[in-house]
């Protein structure tokens, strides 16, 4: 009986080893690492100074200065790019937003983080937020210090990056973008400070949720339409329309509204004064530009609230479109993506409330 006892134990004592040890084993997340520069890849003579050169540090060295990553998921790179964010361009987009659909397209990869600037990456998730075709994790992240910097922020916001890549609950939240702890929506982040860590902020909706080394939560979904939801694709497309930003502000006359045109933009997105509203001389030439078919959008150059149709400006009148939630960086991104097709303004203004 005593013998009995001691091999149902033996055989007890073995499962919960079994037990304990299945969560080790478990097979890591494939996780891909996009790199396109900016200053997590940036270097400077010295660790405490301000001046410093984006783009310095390659995605194998990147991978090499976060080994703790390595507990989180298997990991490997490519370098799509290595600029600061302030020259990111068209060419960039197309590159990264293809090769994201290739790599989610496989069965063999869970998920992809970018690393990014500080400067365009509100920019280039909103376009990636809009044009990836998956459900699975796409994650950028980015940093305000270099990497060679005196506590540079850039090793946890990527170790934290790969950590939302790398949970199952980060997919079908849109494209995310992970910063000091934060985790944004692609649609509602912006940053508000030229050099402070903490710049960026979602403030009309709010954070999707937090990080802390490697743990996140989660407390929303994304805002909008986007990725397998959204209507817009890449196939077949090579270029994308141009379309300019013009602030607005005292005194303003149509001058710079008619050089936007004769440059070629086939849209202008105004960053109005308060809720999207500029001087009645540009008013008058941008209606002008809208009788020619040139797509305008009232946006606001304020940090915060919407821009509502026909509130102070009568945009049935003139032909006008009012950018809702986004503010002008995105409103160019939505509007080029939009002009890829011809569209009446009915159905451009349903993309403003939708997206």
């Amino acid at each position: 009986m005593v013998r009995k006892v001691q091999a149902l134990l033996a055989v007890a004592f073995l499962a919960a080893l079994v037990d304990v040890a299945a969560p080790a084993a478990q097979k890591l997340p494939n996780i891909v690492i996009l790199a396109t520069g900016g200053t997590i890849a940036g270097a400077a003579a010295s660790d405490v100074q301000a001046a410093y050169t984006s783009g310095q540090v390659g995605v194998d060295q990147l991978l090499a200065a976060v080994p703790q990553t390595k507990k989180l998921a298997v990991l490997r790179g490519e370098q799509i790019a290595n600029i600061g964010s302030q020259d990111m361009n068209d060419e960039v987009w197309l590159k990264l937003a293809r090769r994201i659909n290739e790599l989610v397209a496989r069965q063999d990869v869970d998920g992809v983080v970018i690393t990014h600037g500080t400067d365009t990456i509100e920019e280039t998730s909103y376009f990636l937020n809009l044009v990836v075709k998956s459900k699975k994790p796409v994650v950028l992240t980015a940093a305000m210090r270099p990497s060679t910097a005196l506590s540079a922020d850039g090793p946890l916001n990527f170790f934290n990056a790969v950590a939302v890549a790398a949970n199952k609950n980060a997919a079908g939240r849109g494209v995310l973008v992970v910063v000091n702890d934060w985790i944004h929506g692609a649609s509602s982040l912006t940053k508000a400070n030229t050099t402070a860590v903490q710049t960026f902020l979602s403030p009309l909706r709010g954070l999707i949720g937090t990080v802390a080394y490697g743990e996140a939560e989660f407390f929303r979904g994304p805002a909008g339409r986007n990725t397998m939801d959204s209507e817009f694709s890449l196939d077949g497309v090579t270029a994308l329309p141009r379309v300019d930003i013009i602030m607005a502000y005292e005194n303003m006359d149509g001058k710079l509204i008619e050089a936007a045109v004769a440059a070629g933009a086939k849209g202008i997105v105004i960053a109005g004064v308060g809720n999207g509203n500029m001087t009645q001389p540009a008013l008058d030439a941008l209606a002008a530009q809208a009788k020619k078919g040139i797509v305008c959008v009232r946006s606001s150059r304020v940090a915060t609230g919407r821009v509502g149709r026909n509130v102070e400006v009568n945009d049935d009148k003139l032909g006008l479109v009012a950018s809702d939630e986004l503010n002008p960086q995105k409103s160019r991104v939505l509007l080029r993506l939009a002009l890829l097709k011809q569209r009446s303004l009915a159905d451009i203004q349903r993309l403003f409330r939708e997206y």
